[in-house]
């Protein structure tokens, strides 16, 4: 083989190389894009940790109702003066009473106060509903005094059923229970007298 023929033998592998290297690379780019893609929240995933908005407008006093906001239930109560007070008496009883260790999210600066709700609506407690100890539902027991499950003293509140935990009727602990901190407070704002936004506030969303 002559040296001009070797020369030119190796120009053609070089090229062959090159543009087999190049259209390598397309194919990896073309099939990364796609599984990058994958990785986006899909438009359902958005929507789930949007606000939601709750009418209130049937929560007589006493009672609570129940929301769905990213994929966890939110109390909301409408609290008695009696029960109001209630909260002041479970004071010493609970763990962390200016929720200074807070679960999974911040308390609100409006909400820092004692009954763990915005002053100009203190009436209405807005929690999540997810004990903060393995995750199950806790259930409402406003009652005062003795009864299953409770001690002779309880002043109303919530009980998970799981393992025993207790929360007062601001949705604080009560001390030496498997739970280790509060319910948490979401970013809540009133849109209206009788609309409650759960997951914004003056802020912006949560």
């Amino acid at each position: 083989m002559t040296a001009d023929h070797r020369e030119s033998v190796d120009d053609n592998r070089r090229r062959w190389l090159i543009a087999t290297s190049v259209a390598g690379g397309i194919a990896g780019v073309a099939t990364l894009v796609p599984f990058v893609d994958s990785f986006a929240p899909s438009e359902r995933a958005k929507a789930a940790g949007a606000p939601v908005n709750a009418d209130i407008s049937n929560l007589r006093s006493g009672e609570m109702m129940t929301v769905a906001w990213r994929g966890m239930p939110v109390f909301l109560v409408n609290r008695t003066d009696r029960m109001l007070a209630d909260v002041v008496t479970a004071d010493p009883m609970v763990a962390d009473p200016a929720t200074r260790h807070p679960f999974s999210m911040p308390l609100p600066n409006y909400c820092r106060n004692e009954y763990r709700s915005r002053s100009d609506h203190r009436n209405l407690l807005v929690v999540v509903g997810v004990c903060t100890h393995l995750g199950c539902t806790p259930g409402a027991r406003f009652q005062e005094g003795p009864q299953s499950s409770l001690p002779d003293n309880w002043p109303g509140g919530f009980l998970c059923p799981c393992h025993g935990s207790t929360y007062d009727l601001a949705g604080r602990v009560f001390r030496n229970k498997p739970a280790p901190q509060n319910l948490d407070v979401p970013r809540f704002i009133f849109t209206s007298p009788t609309s409650v936004s759960i997951g914004r506030d003056e802020q912006g969303e949560a």
